[in-house]
């Protein structure tokens, strides 16, 4: 799903992103709520970027990656945790494109999300390469997301990658190997 958000777009930059896992939730521009499989998943775009709830029988789980008032630490690269009886983990990534690369990059990103049944984007007006998009999929247990956040003034993509799953014994011992 493609929407039109209705917020002023505000200069920010890809560096003034932050992660933060179980805040509680925030005001959304807009929300896409899916079922997939038992898992309830509701995607949420903010006017400072995204959050992902997810809802299941193993547990909850809040993600959040926006430009927090606050917040001073930078988009770790990758995090690795315990939550429950999940392994979460996520993992991101900033490009600096050139600005042909970077309009045919926004115009494949948000045309794989706009038709995509368990995706949703928002561009923002003023600037038509100005957007955040996310998409899910369920994989047996695990769920995993896909976000992708744009930064037109700077050139950049911040792409990140999630994935939560229950913690099975064969992982365990494996790590113990």
């Amino acid at each position: 799903m493609l929407t039109s958000l209705k917020t002023a777009y505000s200069d920010t930059r890809a560096g003034d992103l932050a992660w933060a896992l179980g805040r509680e939730p925030l005001p959304a521009l807009a929300e896409l709520d899916l079922e997939l499989s038992g898992a309830r998943v509701r995607l949420r775009l903010l006017g400072a970027s995204h959050q992902v709830l997810l809802d299941e029988e193993h547990g909850s789980c809040s993600e959040t990656v926006a430009c927090m008032p606050g917040s001073t630490a930078p988009l770790p690269l990758g995090v690795s945790k315990r939550i429950g009886a999940w392994e979460y983990e996520f993992a991101a990534r900033v490009e600096t494109l050139s600005a042909g690369s970077f309009l045919g990059r926004t115009q494949e990103l948000l045309a794989l999300v706009a038709d995509h049944p368990n995706g949703l984007a928002g561009t923002f007006p003023g600037s038509p390469t100005a957007f955040t998009a996310l998409l899910v999929q369920r994989h047996g247990e695990q769920v995993a997301w896909r976000t992708w956040h744009s930064y037109p003034q700077e050139g950049r993509l911040v792409s990140t990658r999630t994935r939560v799953g229950v913690r099975t014994h064969d992982a365990a011992e494996q790590a113990l190997v």
